[in-house]
This record gives C-alpha cells, sequence and structure tokens, in this order.
C-alpha cells in the first residue's frame, strides 16, 4: 500500500461523547417537534436557519415566482436531466411486473407493486445545495406512482434556494417546504398540525439528518442509512493517472470524511496519481474538504492483477466504484459489492451524480454487501395474495396444514386447515351433516 489512511476513531476514542452528544440533540429535537407540532419547527428552524414564516410551505404562486427567477439554461439543463432519470426509472418501472400463478388446481398466487401513499423527499441545502437530489428522490418516486411527495429544503443563508425550488416543482413535488434539518424529517415522519405524516423519507443530508432517520425508522421507511461519500478507482497501467486523480478529488470534495481509494496494478501509474493530487490539492476551491479528505481517508494500493483488484474492492463495498482499466466491462461480472459501477473513461461518478439518469442516493460504510441504492422498486411495495377455488384442492392444503402446524404446536392454525380438509375433503358430506346439526 502507497498510502494508508489516517487511523480513525474508535468507540472509546474523543469521538464518541460527540457522537452520543448529535444523538441525544436529535432525539430532543424530534421529540419536541412531535410534542409542540408547528411551534417547535419554528423555533428550531429560527434557531437553525433563521428562517420563520408564517408558514413553511410555499404556495403556488409563490413557486412561480421564484422558478421565474432561474436563467433559462439552468431550467433547460433541470429539464433535461430529470428526462434522463425519468426514462431509466419508468424503464425500471416497466421490468416489475405483476404475477399470478396456478401452483395446483384451482390454486391461485399472485403479487402486485403498489406504491407508498406518501414519501418525504428531504434536498440538501447549506455549503452544497444538492439540487439533484430533487431529481432523484421526486422524479423517482412518481414514476412509481406515489400520489403524494411532500418535499423540503432549507433557505440557505436566509435566501431562497430557487434553483433547488425549481427542481422540486419540475420533478412533480405535490407539496414543497422550505425547511431543513432534523426539524424538517421530522415534521414529515411524525406529521404536525400543517404538514401531513409521511410513509417514508429519502435524500441525503448532513450528519444531523442522517441520525434523524436512523432515530425514526421503523416509525416510518427510509432510503438507506447515509453515511460519507467513497469512491473507489480500479485502474490498470493503460489509464490515464491525471484522469484518475481529478475524479478521486471530485468525491474527496464533498467532506472531509469522505474516502477516495485506489486500487491499481501499476505502481508507476500510482506514484503519478499520487503526484497529481499533491499538484491539483491547493488550487481546489474545496481543497477545505478535499485535502482532509485525502490527507485521513485516502489510500492508493498496488495488486498483481485485474482479478485481484476485483477482490479487493468488493471487501471495501464502495459506494462508487469507477473501473479505468482495457477491459472495464470484465467488472459486471466480477464484481458484487458496489453502489454503482462507472465503466471506462467515458464516464465518471460525477456523471451518476449529476446528469446520466441513474440514482445518486446509493448505499455507504459497506451496506453494498447487502443493498442496492435508490430507485423506483424503494418506492413499492409488493403485495402477495391467494385464492383457492378447487375445494378438492384446499382439502388437500387443509391436510398437510393440519399435520404441519401440529408439528409446530400451533393447534389453532391446525384446526383451520383441518376445517376445510373436513369440509371439501372426502368427509365432506359429514361435514355438512354436522353443520346443520
Amino acid at each position: 500500500m502507497l498510502k494508508r489512511p489516517a487511523p480513525q476513531p474508535t468507540a472509546t476514542d474523543d469521538s464518541a461523547p460527540h457522537d452520543e452528544a448529535l444523538r441525544e440533540r436529535v432525539r430532543t429535537i424530534i421529540e419536541d417537534v412531535r410534542a409542540r407540532g408547528d411551534e417547535a419547527v419554528r423555533e428550531h428552524s429560527q434557531l437553525f436557519d433563521g428562517w420563520a414564516p408564517e408558514s413553511f410551505r410555499l404556495r403556488p404562486d409563490e413557486i412561480e415566482r421564484i422558478v421565474a427567477t432561474v436563467g433559462e439554461q439552468a431550467l433547460a439543463d433541470i429539464r433535461f436531466v430529470q428526462s434522463q432519470v425519468r426514462a431509466f426509472a419508468e424503464h425500471q418501472r416497466e421490468s416489475m411486473c405483476d404475477i399470478e400463478v396456478e401452483t395446483l388446481p384451482g390454486v391461485r398466487l399472485g403479487h402486485r407493486h403498489v406504491p407508498i401513499d406518501a414519501v418525504g423527499a428531504y434536498v440538501p441545502g447549506g455549503r452544497y445545495p444538492l439540487t439533484a437530489s430533487a431529481h432523484m428522490t421526486i422524479v423517482t418516486a412518481k414514476v412509481a406512482g406515489v400520489p403524494r411527495v411532500a418535499a423540503a429544503t432549507p433557505p440557505i443563508r436566509g435566501e431562497i434556494p430557487a434553483p433547488t425550488i425549481a427542481a422540486m416543482h419540475l420533478a412533480g413535488a405535490d407539496e414543497i417546504y422550505l425547511l431543513g434539518g432534523v426539524q424538517a424529517v421530522a415534521a414529515l415522519a411524525a406529521g404536525t398540525e400543517s404538514i401531513g405524516p409521511v410513509d417514508l423519507l429519502a435524500g441525503p443530508g448532513n450528519a444531523y439528518v442522517a441520525e434523524a432517520k436512523r432515530q425514526l425508522f421503523g416509525e416510518v421507511g427510509i432510503d438507506l442509512f447515509a453515511g460519507p461519500t467513497e469512491i473507489l478507482v480500479i485502474a490498470d497501467e493503460h489509464a490515464d493517472p491525471f484522469v484518475v486523480a481529478v475524479d478521486l478529488l471530485s468525491q474527496a470534495e464533498h467532506g472531509p470524511d469522505s474516502p477516495a481509494v485506489l486500487i491499481t496494478t501499476s505502481a508507476t501509474l500510482a506514484d503519478a496519481v499520487i503526484a497529481h493530487v499533491d499538484e491539483l490539492l491547493p488550487g481546489m476551491p474545496t481543497a477545505d474538504f478535499a485535502g482532509p479528505a485525502w490527507r485521513d481517508h485516502g489510500a492508493v494500493v498496488v495488486v498483481d492483477s485485474v482479478d485481484e483488484a476485483y477482490a479487493l474492492a468488493d471487501t471495501y463495498a464502495s459506494e462508487h466504484v469507477q473501473v479505468l482499466t482495457a477491459q472495464p466491462r470484465r467488472a459486471l461480472d466480477r464484481m458484487r459489492n458496489y453502489g454503482a459501477l462507472f465503466l471506462g473513461e467515458g464516464t465518471c461518478v460525477s456523471y451518476g451524480d449529476k446528469v446520466i439518469g441513474t440514482n445518486h442516493v446509493l448505499p455507504t460504510k459497506g451496506a453494498a454487501r447487502y443493498t442496492g441504492g435508490l430507485w423506483v422498486g424503494k418506492y413499492l411495495k409488493t403485495v402477495t395474495y391467494q385464492e383457492v377455488t378447487d375445494q378438492a384442492a384446499s382439502a388437500q392444503l387443509g391436510e398437510v396444514c393440519g399435520r404441519a402446524a401440529r408439528v409446530e404446536l400451533f393447534e389453532g392454525h391446525a384446526r383451520s386447515g383441518d376445517v376445510r380438509a373436513a369440509k371439501y375433503g372426502e368427509t365432506a358430506l359429514e361435514w355438512t351433516d354436522h353443520a346443520r346439526s
């Protein structure tokens, strides 16, 4: 390993009290919103964002005025990107078919994909107003058929983030709230006098928003447990070291705790990438984030083969994996643990973040071992149904159910099966006489 990340704090280090304080502060805000509703939301919004309007929900005429302040090119770009996200989500939705099969004569089993009733979409603000998150969370939910999408975004230094509001509106949000932070997701989850509760929360946010979603999970669904943005690049000797360096830094600028990892088969390329990063960092406007991220969380590993690189990359289970090798599509067969793959020099992680159409809400902190990212299916509930219309089949199932249930000592379950075995089976006449008596 040519570059190792800095030693990370453990639960026994000084970070633990900070984490506990964060959790407690988030819990207190959630409980306050739950207890006092709009009054608590307004107080916390004033405290954290200096924002306490009479109503946090934007009226249609207000939205129209705000959208009108956004430049035509910006609006055209928003529409273009949303068309890409919408088209891919529609293809995903079309791949999810309702089914009904007959497993025995007269025994029909099926499933349907039913949209969630109400979704809360959180679009971050602050230093990075992630306008693209409106596309990823709202457009995809509407393609899934969610009837109500309530979207929230914070004011930025007391100002209305017009491009973000435009993106939320064009994406199809049914309600738009100029409200941020824990108070926003708590209000969406629990409901207040003026904000109806939702069934699922989606969208990224800072550590406080992420912790609020974690604490609210169970009361509502969430898209993912979000952590710092991650990038892992797999490169061989054919890769351009300057491109590799630029792409690593493109994600390191998300925050000072964003891992940026290079796994390569070429020590020469590894040295060149490190040199380019050292040269590029001082001139980056976001060096205050990208610098600590590279210093503390950056890593460069040299391996003997591309197959070894794939195997090692799978152990990271990184959010974004960029493959800059002579045959990048081999990664589709060789890798299993990643949020999203970016194949070849012609694409990059930033395309996924901003423009290409796949969803950028992806698993972090190793969660790619067991889940993918946000997609149209997340907004759908796959629910089953059963129907038995053949009496002989019901009698057969009833006999087996009775025996199987008694093995587990569930007598009540067994009797439900017994009733049907008796009523519809060979002893049906006896059942009829018993019922009449």
